[in-house]
């Protein structure tokens, strides 16, 4: 059976069904059996005039199908007689073009491998002038370059003596302006999004510096100058500030010799972290040895100052012949004019409970000196190895495919280290001064002590 058959059955079977359902619902509303006839008469009258319409519908609608199937057909025929046509016309053509090539191979000769080069120079030019900061100056110019590869690129088009030429002259301009620190006035891009018309300094092909001395760089997607987010450290900003407002003469400026190739140079001297950047890698371990220097810095300036006016004191003392409390050695000596009678090795440990009593304030402090340069290196050590600790933990975590985290967290590390003998070697010093001024003093009283127990022990046996 066809798709047809199987379609005029079907509508047939749903008409029936319609049918059914139209008498059993005028059969539920016959009041007597004569009625219930009638109405059953009547649906059968009905229904024989609906399926004889209904297949007059079906033969009409099977012929025009199979018109519409005839004429398809037809169409089908004709279009592949045309395929055909086309396909040969495609493959004649195919050998034409074949031929006129070749033909136009003949007719360049030695041409065809002049305009290679023409091309393959226009392609690296192109590229090369996408990238420059001179493009910044002179904006488009590689517009004409890319259209002139398109044209050769094509089979039907060749290159004029006047396109030749500017390729030349766009290759010696590229070459002039990179020997050359001009001054120039375009658009710049703030990091905070602010854009104005500013004067700039290019140089050569390396940077591009604004009037304020700040570091530009070219981006060639959208063919305008931004302004560095991170400016580099050091004497860089005042050199390009300096060059900025110059007229002539000679001046030092940091180049990115690396520039025209991505400025690697350059983002590697702004990546690397100046010197508060590099305190604030310690940690808190770092503002504890720093906070320990400090104090260290401040305790052995006091005890200088102390020391240095107590010397001075001392050094009078010794100028005077009536002792004086306001010094140590003052003190000591008033001990001999109190017990002028007193026997000589009575007097000696006198004197010596005296010096004993001056000498921890002038040795006040030296202890806590030599104790911070000794654990200050031992906290560097200690945020050394926490440092190291989370660098290993991270390495597990992450891995090693990326070794400048791995380097940027072990140079962190090492950084107490460094603080830590910031501290010490200059408290170790500071220590060593503040030491010999106290022991000179010491010395005097020592000295005088002695020389004042042999005099009253001469005085003693004259006696």
């Amino acid at each position: 059976m066809s798709i047809k058959s199987v379609k005029v059955v079907a509508i047939a079977l749903c008409s029936a069904m319609a049918l059914s359902t139209a008498s059993w619902a005028l059969a539920q509303e016959a009041k007597t059996l004569d009625e219930l006839l009638g109405f059953v008469k009547k649906g059968q009258v009905t229904e024989s005039k609906e399926n004889r319409q209904r297949e007059q519908r079906f033969t009409k609608d099977k012929a025009n199908q199979a018109s519409a199937l005839a004429s398809a057909e037809a169409e089908r025929a004709r279009q592949e007689a045309l395929s055909s046509q086309l396909e040969g016309t495609y493959e004649a053509n195919e050998l034409l073009l074949a031929a006129k090539q070749e033909l136009l191979k003949e007719k360049l000769g030695t041409l065809a491998e002049l305009f290679g080069h023409l091309t393959s120079t226009a392609g690296d030019l192109s590229a090369n002038m996408e990238q420059s900061v001179i493009s910044a100056q002179y904006p488009g110019r590689e517009v004409f370059l890319q259209d002139l590869i398109k044209k050769m690129s094509g089979s039907d088009k060749l290159p004029s003596i006047a396109e030749i030429e500017q390729v030349w002259y766009e290759l010696n301009r590229e070459m002039v302006e990179s020997g050359k620190v001009v001054s120039f006035t375009t658009e710049v891009a703030h990091p905070n999004g602010d854009k104005g018309e500013e004067r700039v300094v290019r140089i050569g092909t390396f940077n591009v510096v604004s009037e304020a001395g700040d570091y530009l760089t070219y981006i060639p997607e959208k063919g305008t100058l931004e302004e560095l987010a991170r400016q580099p450290s050091g004497p860089y900003l005042g050199w390009a500030r300096e060059l900025a407002n110059a007229t002539e003469g000679l001046h030092k400026f940091g180049i990115d010799p690396t520039g025209p190739s991505g400025g690697s140079f350059l983002s590697a001297l702004i990546n690397s972290p100046n010197l508060e950047e590099k305190w604030h890698q310690g940690g808190y371990i770092g503002y504890a040895i720093t906070a320990v220097g400090a104090f260290a810095f401040l305790l052995a300036i006091w005890r200088l100052i102390v020391l240095t006016g107590v010397s001075a004191k001392v050094n009078s003392q010794l100028k005077s012949d009536k002792a004086n409390d306001d010094n140590p050695l003052g003190r000591v000596l008033k001990v001999h004019e109190d017990n002028p009678t007193m026997d000589p090795d009575t007097l000696e440990l006198k004197l010596s409970e005296g010096i004993l009593k001056e000498t921890p304030g002038l040795e006040s402090g030296l202890t806590l000196l030599k104790i911070i340069a000794a654990i200050a290196p031992l906290m560097g050590l200690l945020g050394t190895v926490t440092g190291m600790i989370v660098t290993f933990q991270a390495i597990t975590i992450f891995g090693t495919g990326d070794p400048k985290a791995m380097a940027g967290g072990i140079s962190g590390a090492l950084v107490t280290t460094v603080l830590g003998l910031l501290v010490a070697i200059p408290t170790v010093l500071l220590h060593t001064i503040v030491n010999g001024r106290a022991q000179r003093i010491i010395h005097i009283l020592n000295e005088q002590t002695t020389g004042i127990i042999a005099e009253h022990t001469e005085a003693k046996q004259r006696t």
